[in-house]
């Protein structure tokens, strides 16, 4: 049975994982949600080889090399409980967008991208997001949010024109209430999948 594929993108600090957390939560047993940052970040706390490559990227705000996240993902959506699954946090540049659509027409096969989901927020939201929820900022954790922020804004204009012209993408305000983007995220899902189960 083929898998059906939602990505969430966003801004750092957009909510874009508590989000798509929270509408997996809705439907335990249709939807799985997986975070490409927590993906890799598991991968550091297991102190393995990889781990350290990925920490040498994430704690300097940089991207970790796109063949490691490649694998990642189809790793994690390969190995899916189930035929719905969410990822946010993906893609981040042109070069993994494009790789990753070659990856999909020859590799799985069997899995269907049916929608990119942006959860926007403006840049001044995104950065009391972050920064705010630290009582001291520090010089490096504000340099880790501006080098995240800036490859955001440097690739966000072609990865928007990419899916659009697919006709994937759908925008979403992100500065409201988590309940209410939780809410619209969900409608919109039951408009483009079947999900049997009812909300909790």
């Amino acid at each position: 049975m083929s898998k059906k594929l939602i990505l969430i993108i966003g801004a750092p600090g957009s909510g874009k994982t508590t989000d798509a957390t929270l509408v997996a939560k809705n439907h335990t047993d249709s939807i799985t949600s997986y975070s490409l940052g927590d993906m890799l970040k598991e991968e550091i706390a297991k102190e393995t080889t990889l781990g350290k490559i990925n920490n040498d990227y994430i704690s300097k705000g940089e991207l970790v090399p796109t063949a490691i996240v490649i694998d990642t993902i189809c790793n994690a959506i390969q190995n899916a409980p189930t035929d719905i699954v969410l990822l946010d946090g993906f893609p981040r540049k042109e070069k993994q967008m494009k790789i990753f659509a070659d990856v999909l027409r020859t590799r799985m096969e069997k899995v269907e991208l049916v929608s990119v989901i942006e959860v926007r927020v403006s840049e001044a939201v995104a950065r009391e997001r972050v920064l705010g929820r630290t009582e001291i900022r520090e010089d490096d954790q504000e340099q880790i949010f501006n080098n995240r922020m800036n490859i955001y804004r440097d690739t966000i204009e072609e990865i928007e024109k990419f899916y659009k012209g697919s006709g994937l993408l759908k925008m979403i305000d992100g500065e409201r209430e988590a309940k209410d983007v939780v809410a619209e995220i969900d409608a919109f899902l039951e408009s483009q999948v079947s999900l049997e189960l009812e909300s909790v």
